[in-house]
């Protein structure tokens, strides 16, 4: 394995290279281009004149360090996301098993994910293209090896494709395919969740609120552009579950106090998206008994759901959301996703505006 910086007297120089699962590099073609790429023990670095820094992590085939102007915006990478925090209505069930029981049951609660085929190229357009197949297990299960998992294998229950396009703009386009299981329960979520740093607190939305509002609980709430803490996102149930949600968010930012952070919204033929942000995480809502009992994580956990389960409500003892609220696993679900970086001079509106090519 070689430095990739020996291979061009400038600096600024693109790469095509190949990265197996057991991380041999096989440099393809060079090419001049604004962006700098470098690998960095297991990961790959990509950056432009100082100004932004993506740092991808090969083994787990995320995105797990993202910063703009040496100012840190993601903890912890994006993966996909199918678990909520049982809410009270989740957990009703009398007569028949509740949703809660059957997600439970399905493992949804504890999915561990792994990457296979990952691979990192250099495009005619000088954007990078990251790809890679996501494999969810139950995780309690141990680690399999490559070959296992390109198998078809009853313990894989979710299949996801995933492809990442980074513009020398900053701009990172996602595209996901989901195929679950089809023998699962209807599914809580379909998204993708990561962890922002916890000084990005400032929260605007073009989407419905501004209160919380879910697609079966949305009517009151009305399209508008609402800004609020991520503090005041959280609604205090007494009894903590999936709480503070925003339905039909055409894009999202979340800043410091400086005005640096980062910009989500919908691409391409992508309808809005449900999205949250708190400082309580799924797992933290689903282990607190007691709103009192809740402990605040070290950074914000925010999920961007193509689509999400209804949370009913007809009554509170049956499962009892409405058909067209639920996600039935039987469907191969197909997203995108726009991110970019933000600096005090950014407009929202004006990116959201200037479409970037599918």
């Amino acid at each position: 394995m070689f430095p990739l910086t020996d291979l061009a007297d400038s600096c600024f120089f693109s790469f095509v290279l190949l990265l197996t699962r057991r991380y041999h590099l096989q440099v393809i073609a060079l090419s001049k281009s604004p962006l700098i790429s470098e690998q960095v023990g297991d990961g790959v670095i990509i950056s432009k004149n100082h100004e932004w820094q993506i740092k991808i992590n090969s083994q787990l085939g995320t995105i797990d360090s993202w910063k703009i102007n040496n100012v840190e915006l993601m903890s912890k990478g994006i993966f996909p996301c199918f678990w909520r925090a049982p809410t009270d209505n989740d957990n009703g069930g009398f007569y028949t098993k509740s949703y809660a029981t059957t997600w439970r049951e399905a493992f949804l609660d504890n999915v561990s994910f792994y990457s296979s085929q990952f691979s990192v190229k250099e495009l005619p357009d000088h954007t990078v293209e990251v790809s890679t197949t996501y494999y969810g297990l139950p995780g309690h299960l141990p680690k399999p090896d490559d070959a296992a998992l390109s198998e078809a294998s009853e313990s894989v229950l979710f299949r996801v494709h995933m492809r990442c396009r980074i513009y020398e703009s900053g701009d990172v386009i996602l595209d996901y395919e989901v195929n679950p299981k089809s023998d699962l329960p209807p599914l809580p979520r379909v998204g993708v969740v990561f962890n922002a740093e916890k000084s990005l607190n400032h929260v605007t939305w073009y989407g419905k609120g501004p209160f919380e509002c879910y697609p079966d609980r949305k009517a009151a709430a009305h399209v508008g552009v609402y800004e609020s803490s991520v503090e005041d996102l959280h609604v205090p149930y007494i009894v903590p579950g999936e709480c503070g949600g925003r339905a039909d968010v055409r894009w999202v930012a979340l800043k410091n106090a400086d005005g640096f952070g980062l910009f989500a919204s919908t691409h391409g033929e992508s309808p809005p998206m449900q999205v949250s942000a708190s400082y309580y995480g799924a797992a933290e809502l689903d282990r607190a008994t007691h709103q009192h009992k809740l402990v605040k994580g070290d950074d914000i956990e925010v999920h961007l759901d193509h689509r999400h389960m209804g949370v009913g409500g007809d009554d509170s003892w049956t499962p009892c959301v409405h058909e067209e609220y639920l996600l039935p696993p039987a469907a191969s679900y197909r997203f995108s996703l726009r991110l970019r970086p933000l600096s005090p001079s950014s407009s929202c509106h004006d990116i959201y505006s200037s479409q970037l090519p599918n």
